[in-house]
This record gives structure tokens, sequence and C-alpha cells, in this order.
């Protein structure tokens, strides 16, 4: 009588536990394959991270001295747009310099006027309101004409009361749509705005904006071309590493990677170093504005470089730092395949 054929059980996938087959539990060590590929994917980003920095450190003077020309074109607009902003600040406001005079008939009383100052100061267009009362504007008058012996010679008082009106924005259609609505209340004489200084000043402010916008596109240009030189030098410099990576199966991807670290840690040094160039220079500039401001009288002073400007200079110089690299790498990776 044969011997009774007991069914074969792989060891590796199953085990005979009480007459049944039961297929092994999966170990902790398995871990899920998708797991497996992000841990490879974050360990191959910190090998590049690493990688960069140890090679910047190998050259620091070369590294610091390419940090500091990109944070030299950084830091030429940003300061110039700083600048702009306390000049304007110095002028009070542009809105100021636009105020709408409402002279107003000479049997407006101060009470008519304080009134009627309160509704044009409820007005949606405008920002602020003033009453200049008769008497108060006859003694500007005469501080500020050198006439006042002869005025004090007059019977009476013959300067009406002033409402003076600040706009939100300065726009020339909309200031004189304002000055006709002002024009045409009760008890105005008459309505004064200067449109001529208005169009100056617009225009001043639109030449520096575009000052500033056409500088700081010509350094943008000037900050890509300067990394992505550097990017190519240090692509010359491994060419035979790259392409013994590329014989073996490494990827595009792989070879891009280190490249777009070194430049945006490139476009850190530098937006550091243009925060660090624009604090001091603000700082030393301002010790002689306000010496000069002080023999005015005045208390103005430049204001620093504030938070927010600088972190976005940072982050503004990191993004040029990885554009740069990886125009760089897009334009030389076709040339790194292995012969």
């Amino acid at each position: 009588m044969s011997a009774e054929r007991k069914p074969k059980t792989n060891p590796r996938t199953a085990e005979r536990v009480g007459g049944s087959v039961k297929k092994p539990e999966r170990h902790n060590g398995d871990e899920p394959e998708f797991k497996a590929l992000f841990h490879a994917w974050l360990e191959s980003h910190r090998a590049s991270l690493v990688d960069s920095v140890s090679r910047l450190f190998k050259q620091p003077i070369g590294s610091f001295f390419t940090c500091l020309v990109m944070a030299v074109a950084l830091s030429l607009p940003m300061g110039l747009a700083l600048l702009l902003d306390n000049v304007e600040r110095l002028g009070g406001s542009w809105q100021r310099a636009a105020q709408i005079s409402l002279f107003m008939q000479l049997e407006v009383d101060a009470e008519a006027g304080t009134k009627l100052r309160d509704e044009v100061a409820a007005m949606p267009d405008v920002a602020e309101a003033q009453w200049v009362g008769r008497e108060q504007a006859l003694e500007e008058f005469q501080q500020l004409s050198g006439l006042g012996e002869a005025l004090k010679e007059l019977p009476e008082n013959p300067l009406p009361g002033v409402i003076l009106v600040t706009p939100e924005e300065v726009d020339k259609d909309k200031l004189e749509a304002l000055r006709q609505r002002l024009a045409d209340l009760p008890g105005v004489q008459q309505a004064q705005l200067d449109l001529l200084w208005v169009e100056r000043l617009t225009a001043i402010l639109t030449l520096g904006d575009r000052f500033v916008f056409g500088l700081t596109l010509l350094l943008v240009a000037t900050l890509l071309l300067v990394i992505g030189n550097t990017i190519r030098l240090h692509i010359e410099n491994r060419r035979t590493e790259i392409e013994v990576v590329k014989l073996v199966g490494g990827t595009d991807g792989y070879v891009r990677r280190p490249f777009l670290y070194m430049g945006a840690l490139y476009g850190l040094g530098a937006g550091l170093i243009a925060w660090l160039l624009l604090a001091y220079g603000l700082g030393w500039l301002n010790e002689a504005v306000v010496r000069l401001a002080g023999l005015y009288g005045s208390d103005f002073g430049l204001q620093g470089v504030p938070a927010g400007d600088g972190l976005s200079l940072v982050v503004g110089a990191v993004l040029l730092g990885y554009i740069g690299a990886w125009l760089a790498v897009a334009r030389h990776l076709s040339e790194l395949a292995p012969r």
C-alpha cells in the first residue's frame, strides 16, 4: 500500500496550522513600497543638500564673492525703492500735496464752517477735511507774508474761512470731479485745486517707479547670468562624475538636484548679505540725513529695512538662484550623455 502523499507547503508563503494553511504575517521591517520610495527620495535630497553645502564650503572665498556680487545687484533696486518711500514720507504724504482748498463766503461763520467740514469729511473720496477760520487764516497770512503791520490797519478781516480737503488718492480725473462736487456745496465761493502740481507729482512718481522697475529687470537678468555661469563651471568640473552617474542609470532629476540646491544656497547667501548691506547703508546714510533735517528744525529720519521687505528679498533671491541653476542645467543636460 502506497504511502499517502502529503500536500506540499511553501514555507515562504504559507504554514500548516491545525490542518489549515495560514499565510505568514508581514513583519514590521517589510515596509510598503511607497513608504520605502518616500524614504529613498528624502535621503536623496538630504545627500544632495549636504553635498552642495560641503562643496560651497570647500571654496569659501569664491562662494562668498559670488554671493557678494549677487547681493550688490539685489540691494540696488531695493535700496532705491526704500529711498523713494522715505522721500514720500518726508513730504508728509502725496495726497496732502494735492489738497483742495474751499474758500467760503464771508458771511459763513465758524459754526456753519465746522458743520460743512464734517459733511465734507464724510464723503467717500475724502480722506480728511480741516477747517481754518477767518482769524486763524489772517494770523497765518501775517506771519507768512511779512505784512503784519500793514494788515493791522485794515478795518476788518478780508480773508474768508477755508476748508482744506485731502483726497483719498491722487488721480487727475477723480480730483477734478471731486473739486466740482465740492464747489457746488452751499456757502462755498471757490474750490481751488492746483492740477498742474498734481500732474507734475504724478509724473515724478511714474518716472521713479518705472526707473526702479527697469533697473530691477536689468539686475534680475544679470543675476540669472551670474548664477548660470557659476553653475556651468560646477557642471564642467563634475562632467566625468555626471557621465558615470548617467551611465549606471542615474536620471536627469538625480543629476540636476545638487545643482538646484547649490543655486538656492547661492541665492540664500546673497539675500542675507543684501539685507545686511541695506540695513548698514541706510543706517550710515541716516546719520547725515538726521543732521541735515535738524538744521531745518525737523526730526525726520530714514526708516530701516522692514522685516517683511527683508524676508521678501531673501525669498526672491533663493528663487532667482533656483531658476538660474535650473536654466543652466537644462541647457547643458543634453551634453552630459555618457560617451
